[in-house]
């Protein structure tokens, strides 16, 4: 008999179990396709924070430490790969002779280089200009003593006479802040930056200049020992952030306080652990509202034939079918839907991934694929069992045969209504979002160095009680306008169904449960749509204004401190193909007080030109605003705001600062007057810096000395033009590029690929768009399609149906339009506030993928226009045929 059912099924309501298996397809899909990204994105995770870093661990020796014993040690410590020494002495400076000029630098640094030092750790030293061996200076050391391969350094060191050495080459020190870091200190203890002047020597050479020195005092060297460890890790950055510091330690005790660990590779980690977090956050914050979706409409479509299905069941409990069989039949119908939409599922999310990201696997390795699809197969068929089974059970158990023949709609307001449930729902999001907005709140909280690492998931309840409250407070407000709205009503569909516009009224207020349905459906699928897209694309524009902000420009020319150059020596740049427009900005430092910051000299006329200046980058005042404060009064300086809480200042106070004058070479108090708060400005610092006319800082100073080149390419050609710019400039100038910057700043979210994501969750958020926006109306207009026929019979002509269909579609599309973009707008706000962790600098507003919202919005018209001409269609067919079936 089964069998029989099911077939029968299949040949009768093949098209409405075909449908509901799709919307469980949907759901499957998008669980299986973002638990299986999500896992592969932890790996990818791990992967480039341990790719980020030259040099996994300094393991540094104290003076009393043997450093042949540690060595042996370390490279016999399992999990590691390479372990080479490196050592160190201070330089009481450098000198050198180039064309009849004396050129000497202050304090410096000089390294000891071993031999296959670069093969083992290709990341720590970059080649620029000359051999890659042999005697090397930093580029910014050669652009301060004007040095090109084959000229001579004096090089003085501690206890020994100056010694002469001939440049073998130029380099780059790409991590020179972890390079020279003070290992065992805490952050707020290690240099502000890497020291300027440094020279790199062959260790032999190394060893014979400073053996003297080492004699006399073993605190003249330090010898570190640079590790990097075997490429195996966990694929979860928190486990690996675990394994690596629990090696560091381990390390640590078991040579007995010999040496302390500078874990590079540990703190790489640590960062990527709290971005992990955020991607699961993400993931959750923008993919289970797609879930529940999904699962609400399998439910809407299933109920949609709810009376009919327990007319059906009612004849079989006539004909002698005991509960049990009953039961089974429905279980049959359950599981049609839960197996054929699961597996259908699983090869959705399959082909999402090969689509998004080229491998059907989304890049996760081992079962995890396998696992997550069983794991969504399993709660397809929960959403069948619960859509289907249980109504059908639950009926049993509480109607009799007799009443479940008859079709009883709800006339009474529904008990969430007479308490208020919407309304007590939006008050408790409003005020969780207040408290997640709060200055003190943090999302994931990673403490440094610590193993645990905690998440406030009940900031989940602020988004997911707006989205419900929001859906509950449309419900009520349509159930009431078609209930107690038919004059409006009726003058809004007379244009559709002309003098049957009353009776169309008449029958959508009868009928208001059903259309309240349908508009909240599509309501709750346009705010996922609108919600995911304005997210992901305000995390995309503002990673992009991160990498401008790191950059400064498209391109930057930075000028070493010893090189200095004036504005018109942008005259040259500006001549190489590609770009549009060079902008000098000076860089020089401050004291304010005892407090030494950085503070830049800008034109405030033509700073925009080269850079992007958002207002939320200042407070007191719009970026445009306040630059033309620097223009009419030159004197104007913009503080950052640790500094104006920490000096009380108000807007006009006089700012006295100390900047080194060009002409004594020493401190003079230049007056300045605070006019506003900078927060961000490119290629500034995080922490406290000013912004002030660069014409007044060079009269007063005596020098128009330019720190860095913006250059603007029109944001295209970035990477030619850099290079241009790099062959043009040799050693004597770094150039960056946006993209180059960009790579280099992305967190490790960044690194994920949330283009992939993107795709997959809005391709996904217009199909449950379609789905409830037509798919709902079609089966609902299906099954009155006897109040169709009703009509006809009383004199309605096939226009008069026609135009009766399409007022119930037009009148879904806007009531459900119009509130799934309030819906969706307000979403997307919480959603932004509450993750503002992944966001920096945090947005000033919402960006908005137009052309994607297009494509939904004409998806969803689409798919309702269809719904409402195939159920025009229908209504040609006999009354009489359409009133004979039961």
């Amino acid at each position: 008999m089964i069998t029989a059912w099911l077939a029968g099924l299949l040949r009768h309501r093949g098209g409405r179990l075909l449908v509901a298996a799709l919307t469980v397809a949907l759901a499957v899909a998008l669980m299986a396709a973002l638990g299986t990204f999500l896992t592969a994105s932890r790996s990818t995770m791990t992967a480039r924070a341990a790719r980020s870093v030259a040099v996994d661990w300094q393991v540094q020796l104290q003076p009393t430490a043997q450093p042949a014993t540690v060595l042996d040690t370390i490279r016999h410590t399992p999990g590691i790969r390479t372990a080479l020494p490196v050592t160190y002495t201070r330089s009481t400076g450098f000198q050198t002779k180039a064309a009849g000029s004396v050129q000497t630098t202050g304090d410096g640094v000089v390294l000891g280089i071993p031999d296959g030092y670069r093969t083992a750790f290709p990341g720590g030293i970059r080649p620029l200009t000359g051999a890659r061996d042999g005697v090397l200076l930093a580029q910014q050391t050669a652009a301060n003593l004007h040095a090109a391969p084959g000229d001579t350094v004096r090089i003085t060191l501690p206890g020994k006479a100056a010694t002469t050495v001939t440049v073998a080459g130029v380099v780059d020190l790409p991590q020179a802040d972890s390079l020279f870091q003070k290992v065992g200190a805490p952050s707020q203890s290690q240099p502000a930056a890497p020291p300027d002047n440094v020279v790199l020597l062959p260790a032999t050479l190394f060893d014979s200049l400073t053996a003297r020195a080492r004699a006399q005092d073993p605190a003249a060297v330090t010898t570190q020992v640079h590790v990097a460890r075997e490429t195996t890790l966990p694929a979860d950055p928190a486990a690996a952030f675990t394994a690596v510091t629990g090696a560091a330690h381990h390390l640590e005790a078991r040579l007995s306080g010999a040496v302390q660990v500078g874990d590079n590779l540990g703190a790489a980690l640590d960062a990527a652990r709290q971005d992990a977090l955020y991607a699961q956050l993400l993931s959750l914050f923008l993919g289970a509202p797609g879930v529940a979706l999904a699962a609400l409409l399998t439910s809407a479509l299933v109920s949609a034939g709810a009376d009919r299905r327990r007319r059906e069941q009612a004849l079989l409990r006539t004909r002698g079918l005991d509960r049990r069989r009953v039961a089974a039949l429905a279980a049959v119908e359950a599981g049609a839907i839960g197996l054929g939409g699961g597996l259908l599922g699983i090869a959705l999310a399959a082909l999402a991934g090969r689509i998004a990201f080229g491998r059907a696997s989304f890049g996760a390795a081992g079962l995890v694929p396998l696992r997550w699809s069983l794991i969504a197969f399993a709660v397809g068929v929960a959403v069948a069992a619960v859509t289907v089974l249980l109504p059908a059970i639950h009926d049993q158990r509480t109607t009799t045969v007799t009443a479940a023949r008859r079709s009883h709609p709800s006339t009474g307001t529904p008990l969430w209504q007479r308490i208020g449930v919407d309304f007590i729902l939006l008050v408790v999001a409003f005020l969780l979002f207040r408290a997640a907005a709060g200055n003190q709140y943090a999302l994931v909280l990673a403490p440094e160095g610590v193993a645990s690492i905690s998440v406030s998931y009940w900031a989940f309840l602020g988004p997911a009680l707006l989205w419900l409250g929001s859906a509950l407070l449309l419900w009520r407000l349509m159930t009431y306008a078609f209930a107690h709205g038919r004059r409006p009503l009726t003058l809004m569909v007379r244009p559709l169904t002309g003098t049957l516009a009353a009776a169309t009224a008449s029958g959508m207020a009868r009928q208001r449960s059903v259309l309240a349905r349908s508009v909240i459906l599509l309501a709750l699928a346009v705010s996922f749509a609108f919600s995911t897209a304005a997210f992901n694309d305000t995390y995309r524009h503002q990673a992009e204004v991160d990498a401008q902000l790191t950059n400064g420009a498209d391109v930057t020319v930075t000028r070493p401190p010893g090189a200095p150059a004036g504005p018109d020596s942008g005259h040259a740049l500006a001549s190489v193909p590609g770009v549009r427009h060079v902008e000098p900005l000076q860089h020089r430092f401050a004291y304010v007080g005892s407090d030494l910051q950085d503070l830049y000299g800008v034109n405030p006329g033509t700073i925009t030109a080269a850079t992007a200046l958002q207002d939320t980058y200042f407070a007191g005042g719009s970026a445009r605003s306040l630059l033309d404060k620097l223009a009419t009064r030159p004197d104007s300086v913009l503080v950052s705001e640790e500094t104006v809480k920490d000096f009380q200042l108000t807007p006009g106070d006089r700012l006295n600062l100390r900047l080194q004058d060009s002409r004594t070479k020493q401190l003079s108090t230049v007056q300045f007057h605070y006019a506003g708060v900078v927060k961000e400005f490119p290629t500034a610092p995080k922490d406290s810096f000013f912004v002030a006319n660069a014409a007044y800082v060079a009269r007063e100073t005596g020098s128009d000395a330019v720190g860095a080149f913006l250059v603007d390419t029109g944001g295209v050609h970035q990477q030619a033009v850099a290079a241009r710019l790099r062959e043009r400039l040799g050693a004597t100038a770094t150039v960056t590029d946006l993209t180059q910057t960009r790579s280099a700043v992305g967190s490790s979210l960044t690194s994920v690929d949330l283009a992939g994501l993107t795709r997959i969750e809005l391709g996904f958020a217009v199909a449950l768009a379609v789905g409830a926006g037509g798919v709902v109306l079609a089966l609902g207009l299906t099954e009155r399609r006897r109040t169709l026929a009703l009509a006809s019979v009383l004199g309605a002509t096939r226009d008069q149906l026609r135009g009766m269909v399409l007022a119930e579609a037009a009148t879904v599309a806007l009531f459900g339009l119009a509130g799934g973009a309030l819906i969706g707008w307000a979403l997307a706000q919480m959603l932004t506030k509450v993750l503002t962790g992944v966001f920096d600098p945090p947005p000033s507003s919402l960006s908005l993928p137009w052309p994607y919202l297009a494509v939904t919005l004409l998806a969803a018209l689409s798919a309702l226009t269809a719904a409402a001409l195939h159920a025009a269609r229908g209504s040609g067919r006999p009354a009489v045929e359409e009133l004979r079936e039961p």
